[in-house]
C-alpha cells in the first residue's frame, strides 16, 4: 500500500482568492495574487521576501486591504512626473491665472529638484521631513547658483555665504503646494494616502502690519485731499475694500442714491491677458456694503472730474465703465497706483506702509470702537470669521483689557467707591467701555 507524502513547502495546496507563493531560481520568495484595482477592477501583483513566510505576509497584507475596498496604488511614475501632469491637466483649469503661476514657479524651484526622482508610490512622510529640514538649512542663492549672474560674486562663490533662507511662511506655502498635488492623486487613486499630511511643520507667525492709528488715518486723508484719486483712498479706509476690488469697482456697481456698492470683481495683471477684470478672491469676497456718507459726497465729485477728463480726451477717451481711471479713461496698474499712494504719504509724513494697510486699518480703528467681529468679517468679504479673528487677535487682546477694566470698576463696592480706597492703584488706567 503506498502512503503519501507531505507536498514541499514550496508547493503547499492554497485556498481559491489566496494567491500563490514559490520560490525563485535565485533563492527569494514570490507571492503572487489578484487585489482591487482604481475603476472597480482586479489586478495581479507580485510581491518578493527573503522567505516564504516573508513574502506570504506582504501578500496577505495587500489583499486584507483590498478587501477593505482599498484600491492597489497605480502609480508607477515619479514625483517629477506627476506634478508636471497635475499642473498641466487638473490645477490650471482649478486655481486662477497668478496663483497658478506661483504653483509652478513653486514646483520647479523646490519640489521637482527636492522630490522629483522618487517614486510616487513609495514617497513617504520621512522623506518629505527631510526634504523638508534641508529646505530650511540651505542658502537659496547657493541653491539657485545665483552668483553665476552677477558681474561680482558676493556669496557661495566668494567664500562667504550670505545665509538667505526661506521663511517660515514660504516653507509652509511650499508644502501646502505638495499637499495639494497628493491630495488629488489620493482622489484619482493613484496612491493610497497623502504622506504630507503627516508632516507637521507648525503654525508660522502670520506677517506683521502696522495700520495706522486713528490720528495717522486723519492725517492721511488730509495730505490725500488734492489728489486726483482722493475718493479712492477715502473708499479704501473707510470700507477696507481690496486694491484689486476699488480697481475693477464700475458705476453699475454704486448705487449712490442708497449709499450702497456691490463688489463684483477684481482688477489684476496676468501674464497672458494684461489688466484683465477676474471674479472676486472668493464667494463671500462678493458681496454688498454699505458706503459711508463722506464716501458718497467724494464719489460724486470723483465722477464729475472724470466726465471733464472725458470731454478732454474726445476720441482717445476708452470707455470701460471703470470708476478710478487713468485720464484717459483706462484701467490704473497696480504698480502705479502703488507709486501714488507712497507720494501721498510722503506728503503726510507718514512711515511707509503697504497699500493693503489701509485694509487693515479699516478693521483695526472699527474693533477699537467695539464694532463686532461678524460685522468686519461682512465689510472685508472673509471667507469666515476665524481668518478675521486670526488676523486681528492683537486688537482684541486690547479689547479684552477694556473689557477685564470694566468688570473691574462694576466689582468695586460703594464703600470704596465712596471713600476713594486706593484698592485699585496697581491696575492699568481704565478704557472706555467696548460696546
Amino acid at each position: 500500500m503506498t502512503t503519501l507524502r507531505d507536498p514541499s513547502p514550496s508547493r503547499r495546496i492554497r485556498a481559491n482568492g489566496d494567491g500563490t507563493v514559490y520560490q525563485r531560481k535565485d533563492g527569494r520568495w514570490e507571492a503572487a495574487g489578484y487585489v482591487l484595482a482604481p475603476g472597480n477592477t482586479r489586478k495581479r501583483i507580485r510581491v518578493y521576501g527573503t522567505t516564504r513566510t516573508e513574502a506570504l505576509a506582504k501578500l496577505t497584507e495587500k489583499i486584507a486591504t483590498s478587501n477593505r475596498g482599498v484600491p492597489v496604488p497605480s502609480a508607477q511614475g515619479s514625483v517629477s512626473a506627476y506634478l508636471t501632469y497635475w499642473l498641466e491637466a487638473v490645477a490650471v483649469y482649478q486655481l486662477r491665472e497668478n496663483t497658478h503661476t506661483r504653483y509652478t514657479a513653486c514646483v520647479n524651484q523646490h519640489l521637482i529638484p527636492g522630490l522629483g526622482k522618487k517614486k510616487l508610490a513609495k514617497l513617504t512622510a520621512k522623506d518629505v521631513r527631510t526634504w523638508l529640514n534641508q529646505l530650511r538649512t540651505t542658502c537659496q542663492c547657493c541653491a539657485r547658483n545665483s552668483d553665476a549672474g552677477r558681474d561680482q560674486p558676493r556669496c557661495c562663490a566668494a567664500g562667504a555665504c550670505c545665509s538667505k533662507r526661506l521663511s517660515p511662511l514660504t516653507l509652509a506655502y511650499i508644502h501646502s503646494v505638495l499637499k495639494s498635488a497628493l491630495e488629488h492623486a489620493v482622489r484619482e487613486e493613484e496612491i493610497t494616502r497623502n504622506v504630507a499630511r503627516n508632516v507637521r511643520t507648525g503654525t508660522p507667525r502670520p506677517r506683521r502690519f502696522e495700520p495706522l492709528t486713528a490720528d495717522e488715518a486723519r492725517q492721511f486723508l488730509h495730505a490725500a485731499r488734492d489728489d486726483r484719486l482722493f475718493a479712492l483712498y477715502e473708499l479704501a479706509l473707510r470700507t477696507g475694500l481690496r486694491k484689486g476690488e476699488l480697481l475693477g469697482l464700475q458705476w453699475e456697481d454704486l448705487d449712490l442714491h442708497n449709499g450702497t456698492a456691490s463688489i463684483r470683481r477684481t482688477l489684476q495683471r496676468t501674464q497672458t491677458g494684461g489688466l484683465t477684470a477676474l471674479p472676486t478672491k472668493t464667494r463671500a469676497s462678493e458681496r454688498r456694503i454699505a458706503l459711508p456718507s463722506e464716501c458718497i459726497h467724494s464719489l460724486k465729485r470723483h465722477r464729475e472730474v472724470q466726465e471733464g477728463e472725458r470731454e478732454a480726451a474726445a476720441d482717445d477717451w476708452r470707455d470701460n465703465g471703470l470708476v478710478f481711471s487713468t485720464p484717459a479713461g483706462g484701467p490704473i496698474d497696480p504698480a502705479n497706483l502703488n507709486r501714488s499712494f507712497r507720494a501721498v504719504l510722503d506728503r503726510a509724513g507718514l512711515r511707509r506702509i503697504r497699500f493693503h494697510d489701509l485694509r487693515h486699518s479699516t478693521a483695526t480703528l472699527l474693533l477699537e470702537q467695539g464694532v463686532e467681529l461678524v460685522v468686519i468679517k461682512e465689510l472685508l468679504g472673509h471667507a469666515h470669521i476665524g481668518v478675521t479673528a486670526t488676523v486681528y487677535a492683537h486688537v482684541r487682546i486690547r479689547l479684552q483689557r477694556d473689557a477685564i477694566d470694566l468688570l473691574g470698576r462694576t466689582l468695586r463696592n460703594s464703600t470704596e467707591t465712596t471713600t476713594g480706597t486706593n484698592v485699585g492703584t496697581d491696575l492699568p488706567p481704565c478704557a472706555p467701555a467696548v460696546r
